[in-house]
């Protein structure tokens, strides 16, 4: 599939051997832009690169690592003679704990690599840029940075800072030609979250069923919202933090949100008129008008 807008462009994607990274950087490289893979395991990134295509490159750095991040910034942009695009994707898990098991190392850990790991990046990159005329910084947040979610304190408080620097960002770089957005993804399915599934640590058909689109992502559907941002067609989208989540924190209702187990859906189906309870014994609810259905 062809995105003319990234024709010519440049590209670096942290955490771009597996999942959702690599999604992008295959999106990207769909569009027309060359690619360059960051990851901290090279021979994984080296992979990842060479499925795409010879012109893309892979670059290892841990993004939570100063000299490492400026020495990958300095060689991706030789390589690729200049950056247009920068996707701080770069993450690790929190174990998915509760707060009172947390430690203190894993939680300093989760804040090193997306915090962090966008704040010094993206600091790395954006002089360049700027040179260039300009470019687009998309950066990976979180609907548990925009909502609660309990056992993942570290993650949540790392992808809310996330957000907060992308607002921050963009308004103080928005004279230098650079827009800065994010993308809030919901629960999507990948390896790490197959994982805790696996687990026991998430309940699939409880996602499920608080989806209003009852299912989880697929990486190439969070790929698709980064390449808009990161295009020209977004030309005055900056600041923005997007939810892809299938409705997740847009959902407020006292029950399951799906279509497959929303009493909102039974009672649209139910030829009662009256307000009888439903049949998990939640109140029907009310239509616009006030009337119940």
């Amino acid at each position: 599939m062809a995105h003319p807008t990234l024709n010519g462009k440049t590209a670096l994607v942290t955490g771009a051997a597996n999942g959702i990274g690599f999604a992008i950087a295959r999106r990207l490289a769909e569009g027309g832009a060359r690619v360059a893979l960051n990851d901290v395991d090279l021979d994984a990134a080296r992979a990842a690169a060479a499925s795409i295509g010879p012109q893309h490159l892979a670059i290892r750095a841990d993004v939570a690592n100063e000299a490492e991040v400026e020495r990958m910034a300095s060689d991706a942009t030789t390589a690729l003679e200049g950056l247009d695009i920068l996707v701080n994707n770069a993450g690790v898990g929190d174990g998915a704990v509760p707060t009172l098991a947390q430690s203190l190392a894993v939680f300093e850990r989760t804040l090193a690599v997306h915090v962090n790991g966008t704040f010094l990046v993206s600091k790395a990159v954006v002089p360049g840029m700027a040179r260039r005329g300009g470019g687009s910084i998309v950066n990976l947040g979180s609907i548990a940075g925009q909502v609660g979610v309990p056992v993942r304190t570290a993650y949540s408080v790392a992808k809310a800072g996330v957000a907060m620097m992308t607002r921050v960002l963009a308004c103080e770089w928005a004279g230098r030609g650079i827009r800065v957005n994010a993308v809030a993804p919901g629960y999507v399915e990948t390896r790490l979250v197959a994982g805790l599934i696996a687990s026991g640590k998430l309940d699939a058909t409880r996602i499920r069923a608080r989806t209003p689109l009852g299912r989880m992502a697929a990486p190439e559907e969070i790929a698709a919202v980064v390449a808009f941002l990161a295009s020209d067609e977004a030309s005055y989208v900056t600041g923005a933090v997007i939810p892809v989540d299938g409705g997740y924190a847009a959902f407020g209702g006292p029950c399951d949100a799906s279509g497959e187990f929303s009493a909102y859906d039974r009672a649209k189906a139910s030829d009662s008129s009256d307000s009888r309870p439903s049949a998990d014994g939640a109140p029907r609810p009310l239509a616009p008008d006030g009337q119940r259905p």
